[in-house]
């Protein structure tokens, strides 16, 4: 089995395009690389490294699922709620300089000086990726980019943001929770709040020829894992138009009324 070491995720991240200072949402798949020296610690310090103290990493700590409703609501924990999107984010966000958002099911850890003004106010949105969520201002900044290293678009997060921006009506669950969370002061917090529909198809993939042929996604390999760059502001523009023209356009097929 190959084996991947810090230094060569580092090198892999600067062939695609990813600038010292850079503010990027990675997500990603620890098993993609083959074996990697160090483990998912390695992963963090080298996407850490690659942007350098300047630069900012985010990702996803997401904690929803199909279960949770106006008859389920969600009970977060910022400090020891555990997410589902695998080892690298769950190492992340228990690093001691990370911060993570006080989203109930959409949080998102972050490393770097954007952290703040990325992360605050996550839990005040009225839904999962406002425009004031960490998906919102992501997309407005002019150095921004979305990192997939061995996962493809369909778990781009920040496609909710937009379709939640266009107000598709297959989104969110047609009646609000109470949800609780509990702060990094022990403190809990009673937030009325949307939650994502989940069971709708969704074709992620789909502008991703047009982002390959304008040059807004570059791909490269690290190891066994094939690593995806995506330019944030102008993959944000193309798809919110798409969205403008046909609510249904990220759906893999129109969902049932």
């Amino acid at each position: 089995m190959h084996t991947v070491i810090l230094e060569d995720i580092v090198a892999g991240l600067r062939a695609i395009g990813l600038p010292l200072g850079a503010t990027v949402l990675v997500h990603s798949s620890l098993s993609s690389f083959g074996h990697v020296e160090g483990g998912p610690e390695a992963v963090v310090d080298a996407l850490l490294q690659a942007v350098g103290p300047g630069g900012t990493v985010l990702v996803p700590t997401l904690t929803g699922s199909a279960a949770l409703g106006p008859q389920n609501p969600p009970v977060f924990d910022v400090r020891h709620t555990s997410c589902w999107t695998g080892l690298i984010p769950e190492t992340f966000r228990r690093r001691p300089e990370a911060l993570r958002s006080l989203h109930p099911t959409h949080s998102v850890a972050a490393i770097g000086p954007r952290s703040q003004e990325l992360l605050q106010g996550h839990d005040l949105c009225d839904t999962p990726c406002a425009a004031d969520s960490p998906y919102g201002r992501l997309v407005k900044l002019e150095e921004a980019y979305i990192a997939f290293l061995g996962v493809n678009l369909g778990c781009n997060t920040t496609f909710h943001h937009l379709e939640e921006e266009a107000r598709v009506p297959y989104h969110l669950q047609p009646e609000p929770v109470l949800a609780t969370i509990i702060d990094y002061d022990g403190q809990r917090h009673e937030r009325r709040l949307w939650l994502h529909q989940y069971g709708v198809p969704r074709k992620f993939a789909r502008p991703e020829p047009y982002f390959i042929a304008r040059k807004i996604e570059r791909m490269g390999r690290i190891g066994n894992c094939t690593v995806k760059l995506l330019q944030a502001r102008p993959m944000a523009d193309y798809v919110r138009a798409r969205l403008r023209a046909d609510p249904f356009y990220l759906v893999g097929g129109q969902p049932s009324p």
